[in-house]
């Protein structure tokens, strides 16, 4: 039989007098992937970190057994801990910019695990380097290891912790989240980058994920967490289509609704259904192109067939953005001639990879970066270019909710604070009137007031993202810009956020710009869909039709990326029957 890498029994570990991990038992054979899943505060990433000695603050190993390659490492000191980091065992952590040195030049942050093993020195280490950044799929190796951090995209950045954490080869390696905030194509890239240098390297693969598809696609085995414990283990296939235990059965109910016609297209009955879907969708377009409106009116038909015809709230025309590029001259258009148009009460979500302008035309919007060129008209008035007074009462108008709550909320205010500053700041009310509205705004989002005096520190990843939307509604906008404001979750509170969001949509008729690299979301969430690619607009109509029978190549390409679609689409009705 082949000797295990790691084998960890009966596994506890507890930050005071919380249990985080209760009772795990899991072994890895050399070159065997598997993937953790299981909502936030299931224990998952407290396991990985606990097998190489990085429990945050009091957390501690109170029972059980570490053992890597036969060696019981449960509690070493810190000196073989550091021996194993790294060369041993490697890590890809979740967050690439809060994991990487932003002062420190990218080459130099991986030669220095190199150095640190003391397998090169000096110049030596500086060329591995480059090569490694090379290997991880980064272009121009030699000129983007003397960059800096914030000089690269998101996938860039989780590349080079690739590199960082395959750099001394080790035999297992630990992917916490390694692309939970990327966009589907660049997801793809880095993970069938990742699977070729493990492979090729014969590295096994503990993947921490609350992914579903993710795990379904790239792991031999799955484990599934809940409150510490492992619940239910087994092949990616069988426990992700055929679920036993009733926390899987409600996360894989909680997965948004993938893209079925193009994964399906071998099946007759669904290519002609979604063929008549298309149909019926251009049926309805051409019927309302037909509509005669006003000009500064629109018509637009949801799914429902349901017919809105009023002005706008939101009107973008020809929305152009330039980015003069430092020592090599020229210009860099980051927005390229974009137009479209949002409804009273509708939501339109811009989709598109990493760099494709859709953050940019947000931002623009808002009015936190000038446009280049373009109008941008709310309520019918053109707000670009404006300043002080007339640029506040615009914002007063649009609100945005951005990706990560934590650093968009401030760590120092409670809840109540944070939820009254837009008040305050727009100078609504007394005390006692900010307090009630305070109270309002929590029940409006499912929030219990006990929460009031609470830190943001304090909440769950979902809670805090609560708070950013009450805050955003608190002076009761008519459009909110949403930034990948799911992203970070597990699916189980992605959903309630989306039927958070939607439910709020319903009752106060608020428009919501959705900026989005999840397709499975948008399609849960939006009435229209905007495609962006390298700045343009490449296809743009009812959600619908874009994500069942998309016209553009790159629209394809990005649905054909979604991680796992085939799987769990495999049998839904059997997934989810017995939900």
């Amino acid at each position: 039989m082949t000797e295990s890498l790691l084998e960890i029994s009966d596994l506890r570990v507890a930050f005071g007098e919380v249990t985080a991990v209760d009772g795990v038992d899991l072994t890895i054979a050399p070159g065997e992937r598997i993937a953790v899943v299981g909502a936030s505060g299931s224990g998952k990433s407290t396991l990985a970190q606990s097998i190489i000695g990085l429990l945050p603050g009091t957390g501690e190993i109170t029972g059980g057994s570490v053992r890597w390659r036969g060696e019981d490492i449960t509690h070493a000191g810190e000196k073989r801990l550091r021996g194993l980091r790294g060369k041993e065992i490697g890590l890809v952590p979740q967050d690439p910019m809060s994991n990487l040195n932003p002062v420190t030049r990218v080459g130099r942050q991986v030669s220095e695990t190199l150095v640190a093993h003391g397998l090169y020195r000096g110049r030596a280490a500086q060329q591995r380097a480059i090569e490694l950044l090379g290997e991880a799929g980064l272009p121009e190796p030699q000129r983007r290891a003397r960059q800096y951090p914030h000089e690269f995209s998101g996938g860039m950045r989780q590349r080079v912790l690739i590199a960082i954490g395959l750099s001394c080869r080790p035999s297992l390696l630990i992917a916490d989240e390694p692309t939970s905030a990327l966009d589907v194509t660049v997801q793809r890239q880095i993970l069938d980058h990742l699977d070729k240098l493990t492979r090729e390297l014969g590295t096994a693969l503990l993947l921490v994920t609350h992914d579903l598809g993710l795990a379904a696609e790239r792991a031999d085995r799955v484990l599934v967490m809940s409150d510490g414990k492992i619940v239910e283990s087994g092949s990616a296939r069988a426990v992700l289509t055929d679920p036993q235990e009733d926390y899987t059965r409600r996360l894989v109910a909680a997965a948004p609704a993938r893209i079925a016609p193009l994964r399906a297209l071998a099946d007759p009955a669904t290519e002609e259904a979604a063929q008549l879907d298309t149909e019926n969708a251009a049926a309805a377009n051409s019927g309302i192109a037909e509509v005669d409106t006003a000009p500064e009116e629109t018509a637009q038909s949801d799914s429902k067939g349901v017919v809105a015809k009023e002005a706008p709230v939101l009107e973008v025309s020809h929305l152009t953005k330039e980015y003069r590029i430092r020592g090599r001259g020229g210009v860099l258009r980051a927005v390229d001639d974009v137009s479209f148009t949002i409804a009273r009460g509708r939501t339109t979500a811009i989709v598109g990879e990493s760099g494709s302008g859709k953050t940019t035309t947000a931002r623009m919007i808002l009015g936190l970066i000038p446009a280049s060129s373009g109008t941008v008209r709310l309520d019918g008035s053109d707000i670009v270019g404006l300043r002080g007074d007339r640029l506040r009462a615009a914002r007063q108008a649009m609100q945005p909710v951005f990706q990560d709550p934590y650093s968009s909320l401030d760590p120092m205010w409670t809840v109540e604070r944070l939820i009254a500053e837009p008040l305050r700041a727009f100078g609504t009310g007394d005390r006692s009137v900010l307090r009630a509205r305070v109270a309002e705004l929590l029940d409006q989002v499912a929030l219990p007031a006990a929460l009031t005096h609470r830190y943001p520190h304090e909440l769950s990843g979902g809670q805090r993202q609560r708070v950013a939307i009450a805050r955003a509604l608190a002076i009761e906008p008519r459009l909110v810009v949403c930034d990948e404001p799911v992203s970070a979750l597990d699916v189980l509170v992605q959903s309630q956020i989306l039927a958070l969001l939607s439910d709020l949509q319903e009752r106060l008729g608020v428009s919501y710009l959705f900026i989005s690299h999840d397709l499975a979301v948008v399609q849960a969430l939006a009435h229209d869909v905007i495609v962006m690619r390298d700045g343009k607009a490449v296809e743009q109509g009812p959600a619908d039709q874009i994500l069942t029978a998309p016209t553009d190549p790159y629209t394809r390409r990005l649905l054909d990326a979604i991680p796992g679609a085939s799987i769990i689409e495999a049998s839904p009705s059997e997934a989810l029957r017995s939900a």
